[in-house]
This record gives C-alpha cells, sequence and structure tokens, in this order.
C-alpha cells in the first residue's frame, strides 16, 4: 500500500514539476498569434455555425453503411464455421443499422433538392 501511495505522490509530483517547468520556461506570447486558425489570423466566423445541421443526419447514414462493412467482411469469413446463430445475429445488427437509416431517412439527409 505505501509502495502504491508513494508511485501516486511521484506522478502527481512530476506532473506539477512538468506543468512548472513548462510555465516558467514559456515565451510570452500575443493571443492572436497563437490562434489555430489560418497562421494566427482571428476566424471570421465560429467554427460550428458554418456547418448546417444536415450533414449531422448525413454522418449518421454515413456511419451507419460504414459499421455495416466493417462488421460485415470478418462475418461473411466465419459464417459458414458459425451456422445458423451468426446469421441471426448479423441479422439483429442489421435491424438495429436499418434503424438508424430510416431516422436519416425521416430527418430527410437523403432529399438533395
Amino acid at each position: 500500500m505505501i509502495a502504491l501511495l508513494s508511485l501516486a505522490a511521484l506522478v502527481a509530483a512530476g506532473i506539477v514539476g512538468l506543468y512548472a517547468l513548462s510555465s516558467a520556461l514559456r515565451t510570452a506570447r500575443e493571443p492572436a498569434a497563437v490562434l489555430p486558425y489560418e497562421s494566427g489570423l482571428l476566424p471570421q466566423q465560429h467554427a460550428v455555425s458554418r456547418y448546417h445541421a444536415r450533414w449531422y443526419a448525413v454522418t449518421v447514414l454515413f456511419l451507419a453503411f460504414d459499421m455495416e462493412m466493417i462488421f460485415m467482411y470478418p462475418w461473411a469469413v466465419v459464417v459458414a464455421d458459425m451456422g445458423a446463430a451468426a446469421v441471426v445475429e448479423m441479422f439483429g445488427f442489421l435491424v438495429v443499422l436499418l434503424v438508424g437509416v430510416t431516422y436519416v431517412w425521416r430527418e430527410g439527409a437523403l432529399r438533395w433538392t
């Protein structure tokens, strides 16, 4: 127990020491020069405001098809060895994905007009 507590204290002291060292060695920078956008230029709009809400539904649709393909390929390799239980489980998985695709369809992500 003492070894565990001393290890935790050593880790905490190391973290505090690294933070203190980094703030002691840091040079003062202008706030605009450290922004991660366009080499320090101020952004013209908020990062979230430029994406329409429709793209979130498109993302759900992409993830549904992506997860389907990720799990279908290994399943196709072992389905003969596993038998009918593997087929039932895969159709259950596909039903869950179909619920996601139905939600996206209802939200209008498949309409491009």
